[in-house]
Formats: structure tokens, C-alpha cells, sequence
């Protein structure tokens, strides 16, 4: 046969088997609370109701199979994220329920089994610092950088227990993380972790159950542990929220309204979510606004309220030296449109198309979407006759007089002063003009309610084309932005349970 009519004739039949294989049989013995990938996704992390987390690694062949499991926490495991694959060695985070935040790093040499919860005894030196003055000088035991408590003693071996099978895989034992931290006024609820490889930076951010922000920042790739306070603030406010007419929010107070986050009662249900801007760089319409293009973004979710941070560049000075430092502003304020607790936030990768993209799972059952524009200062509009360089430089030489030259608001306070500020864990940073502070506009642009139950989980894809939620009725929908920039439902995806029907005779099915 010549090659012609090879090519010709009919293809060879397709295998209809994937290239894939699911985790059908993940090993817990309670419910799977928290899931994630690494970069490459060919690792997968679970965390179970239980405190335990197992990883699983993916092989050439498409199969899963498991690599650890220990236990991590005393009770629920939150949330959990790998740290990108970049970083050596491979580190996960996990926040549990009794509100300690853990990195665990993995050993590649220690045995299968052994990898995570032997990080420090023999896997590498991760140092643990004390903890900031900043925060609170009067508890040097507590918060970022405390020691990991020692792990209980193992319980004596039941004689009357069966001996495993050879072979058999290695089950939970005593770990101990790399680094561990907890607040000791109110506990952890949710933390999100950046990385920015250029600058070998990392960042993090929790939040606690009183409202408390505070976010970390690290410049030491090789220890990751020794985080340094960047800001710290309060997301709760008692004060009127910024928000205008026509649900446009970030504008000024308006007198009469109250719109803050309700303080929780004792026993009262609540939700707390924070997550960083996932893009590298701002878009360029907010880089043209005068947003700084390495500002850090973050999106929270506070009952049933959701406020967005912006940094800004500014000088601040201590003890006569000035530095340069990020602060965190509140840039936008989304009140008014959930009727219950908000369940989970996400921030959309992929800003390259001029604004950003939020996306919110609320309580009452609705996925709603968010853009978030930078609406540039009304004197700066006539940087399109000069050019959009001149204006920057102008802009530049003038926030800097204005930081350079606030030494009362820059300078550190002190004595009693400086006690009473530490002890309300930050100021609640609302935007008042100063220079870089950028107004922010957002619009509601779809309100999804494909679940018709409580939404708990909310993420866009590494692209940011995608959006996918889970519902309280255990399916996962997947959106797609249409032409008009709306979203729309593209994919469902369920569980579907199957009876199979037993023996002639066996249980009174098909007997005579």
C-alpha cells in the first residue's frame, strides 16, 4: 500500500479510555473539607473534617497514588494551598479550626509516608522568628512566629491488635510542621499566600475572627518562616460605608447610611474569607489611574460584606529613619447585594482585558460577578493632551512631596499612644485623598443562581475564562464570560449514585 492510501483510508479507532484517572478512593474517615493542586497538577492535597491531610501524586500513567498522610490539626481543616513549585522545598499551608496556621515542608528523602511531618526534625533548617513588637509587645509567645507545640505522647502499642500486612502503607502519625502561627486575641479563619518569583518575594495574608487583617511579608526564598509585618488593619467598621448611588461603591460616606459588617453575636453564624490579587502586575487602566504596577490586591469577604485593599507607595518613618513601606487603603466596598453570609471570594487571573473580575458565594444561594475598575483622579484627565508619560512623572514628583513632607502622619507613635493602637489590631484604613490612594468603581455584571441552594466554593481558572462554584447539593457548575461580558452556565458536573441490582435470590431482589 502506498502512502497515499494509507493516509486515505480510515483512521485508526480513537481509545475511548482517558489519559486520566480520578481519585475514586481518597482514604479519609470523615468528610473532605478543603482540596487543592499545585502548579502543575500533578499533585493533589486533602484535608479532612478529621484534622488529617493526605497528598497524592499523579504518575505517568494517569494513575494517583498516594504519597502522605499525617495528622495535622486537632479538629477541621479550613483551607489548604500549595505554595508555587518553583520554591524549594515543595511547602503546603493549612489553616484549621482551632485557627493555627501551618506550613508543612516536605523531606524528598525521608520514606514515603515520612515526607511533611518530618520537616524539622529531619528534613531541612526552617528558623522560626519571634514574633513582631508591632503586633503585641505584651504576648511574646503568641502570633506570627510562635514555637509549634511539642506533639503528644504516642499511645503504647495494643498487644491485641493485628499485626499490618506486609507492605502495608504507613498510617497517621505525630507531625510536626515546619512553621506554625496563631493569633491569641481571636482565631484564624482564612489565609491566603502570594509569590512573585522576579522578586523572590512572598507574602501573607489572615484574617481573624474578629476582623483582624494582617499581612506578612517575606524576601528570603530559602526561609520562608521568617515573615516580617507589612500592615496590619481592621475590616470591620462602625462607621457609614462608602457607597454611592446606582450601587457604584469606593465613593465617600453618605450621610445616613450603615452598611458596616454586623458584629457577630456569641453563637451567631459567620464567614470570613480573604485571597490576593493573583496577577502579576495591575491592569493598564488602573496602572493609568496611578495605581503602582507591583500594588498588592486583596479581596475579603466579612459576613456579608466584601471589601477590596489596595497598596499604595508611600514614606513612613520610625525613630527618624524613613523607609519606604506599602500601606493597604480601602480601594472599593461591595454592600447591599447579598442577603446572607458570603461565603467565598475569588479574584480573576488574566486581568489583561482593562479591569478585574470578582466573583462571590453567598448563603442565599447566588453566584454573583463583579468588575472592578480605577477610576483616575478629575485632575489628572488632561494627561491625554500632554501624554500619559508627562502625567506620570507630574504624578510621581507630586506624591512625593505630599509623603515626604506628612511628618506627623508618617512618624511612629509612642508611649501610651502606641499601646492603645497595638491593642485594636490596626486602623480600618478607609481612603481620604491622600496621594496614591486610587478611587475604585465596581458593577454588579451577572447574578448566577444555577444552584438554588447555599454556594460554598467559588474559583476562576489559571486563565480566568472559567468560574466554577459548588453548592450545598453537591454540584460543580462551571461559567463562561459571554461576548457581552456577562457570564453564563456551560457545564454542570454531578455524582450520580447507581444501584446495582444483586443475585437472583440475594437480599429479595429477582427471587421467585
Amino acid at each position: 500500500m502506498s502512502k497515499a492510501a494509507a493516509f486515505l483510508a480510515d483512521p485508526p479507532p480513537a481509545n475511548d479510555r482517558p489519559s486520566y484517572e480520578t481519585i475514586l478512593r481518597h482514604g479519609h474517615q470523615d468528610l473532605v473539607q478543603a482540596v487543592a493542586f499545585n502548579g502543575h497538577g500533578d499533585r493533589c492535597a486533602t484535608g479532612s473534617v478529621d484534622g488529617k491531610i493526605r497528598v497524592f501524586n499523579r504518575h505517568k500513567d494517569g494513575a494517583w497514588r498516594l504519597c502522605d498522610t499525617w495528622g495535622a490539626h486537632a479538629g477541621e481543616i479550613l483551607e489548604i494551598q500549595w505554595l508555587p513549585t518553583t520554591i524549594y522545598p515543595n511547602l503546603l499551608a493549612s489553616l484549621g479550626i482551632e485557627g493555627r496556621f501551618k506550613l508543612w515542608a516536605e523531606d524528598p528523602s525521608a520514606a514515603p509516608g515520612r515526607r511533611f511531618a518530618e520537616s524539622t526534625r529531619s528534613g531541612p533548617l526552617i528558623t522560626i522568628p519571634t514574633r513582631s513588637s508591632h503586633l503585641t509587645a505584651n504576648l511574646p509567645t503568641s502570633g506570627i512566629g510562635s514555637p509549634a507545640p511539642q506533639p503528644p505522647a504516642p499511645l503504647p502499642p495494643n498487644p491485641d491488635a493485628p499485626a499490618p500486612a506486609p507492605g502495608a502503607y504507613p498510617g497517621p502519625h505525630a507531625a510536626k510542621p515546619a512553621f506554625e502561627t496563631r493569633n491569641a486575641r481571636s482565631p484564624y479563619r482564612s489565609f491566603s499566600l502570594k509569590h512573585l518569583d522576579d522578586s523572590r518575594t512572598t507574602y501573607l495574608a489572615l484574617l481573624s475572627a474578629d476582623g483582624g487583617l494582617s499581612v506578612y511579608e517575606n524576601d528570603r526564598v530559602e526561609n520562608l518562616a521568617a515573615f516580617t509585618l507589612l500592615d496590619e488593619l481592621s475590616t470591620t467598621s462602625s462607621h457609614p460605608s462608602a457607597m454611592s448611588a446606582g450601587g457604584v461603591g469606593a465613593g465617600p460616606p453618605l450621610p445616613g447610611t450603615d452598611a458596616h459588617p454586623p458584629i457577630a453575636a456569641r453563637g451567631e453564624e459567620t464567614s470570613f474569607k480573604v485571597r490576593f490579587d493573583p496577577n502579576l502586575e495591575v491592569c493598564y487602566t488602573a496602572l493609568r489611574a496611578g495605581v503602582p504596577s507591583d500594588a498588592l490586591g486583596l479581596v475579603v469577604g466579612v459576613m456579608d460584606c466584601v471589601r477590596v485593599y489596595r497598596t499604595r507607595d508611600t514614606i513612613r518613618t520610625s525613630l527618624g529613619i524613613a523607609a519606604a513601606w506599602k500601606g493597604f487603603y480601602l480601594a472599593a466596598e461591595i454592600v447591599g447585594f447579598h442577603r446572607g453570609l458570603v461565603r467565598d471570594v475569588a479574584w480573576a487571573p488574566g486581568n489583561v482585558r482593562g479591569y478585574d473580575v470578582l466573583a462571590t458565594a453567598c448563603q442565599d444561594g447566588w453566584v454573583r460577578v463583579f468588575r472592578l475598575d480605577a477610576i483616575p483622579h478629575p485632575a489628572d484627565e488632561d494627561e491625554a493632551a500632554d501624554g500619559w508619560s508627562a502625567g506620570r512623572v507630574r504624578k510621581h514628583g507630586h506624591r512625593r512631596r505630599l509623603d515626604g513632607g506628612d511628618d506627623a502622619a508618617t512618624t511612629a507613635p509612642s508611649g501610651i499612644r502606641a499601646g492603645l493602637d497595638q491593642s485594636r489590631g490596626g486602623p480600618e484604613r478607609r481612603a481620604t485623598g491622600l496621594a496614591g490612594q486610587i478611587r475604585h468603581v465596581f458593577k454588579e455584571i451577572s447574578k448566577l443562581d444555577s444552584h438554588r441552594t447555599p454556594v460554598w466554593r467559588v474559583g476562576f481558572d489559571d486563565d480566568g475564562q472559567i468560574l466554577g462554584s459548588v453548592g450545598d447539593e453537591g454540584k460543580l457548575m462551571c461559567y463562561r464570560q459571554k461576548p457581552d461580558g456577562g457570564w453564563a452556565k456551560s457545564t454542570e458536573m454531578a455524582i450520580v449514585k447507581m444501584k446495582m441490582a444483586a443475585p437472583g435470590g440475594v437480599g429479595g431482589l429477582g427471587g421467585a
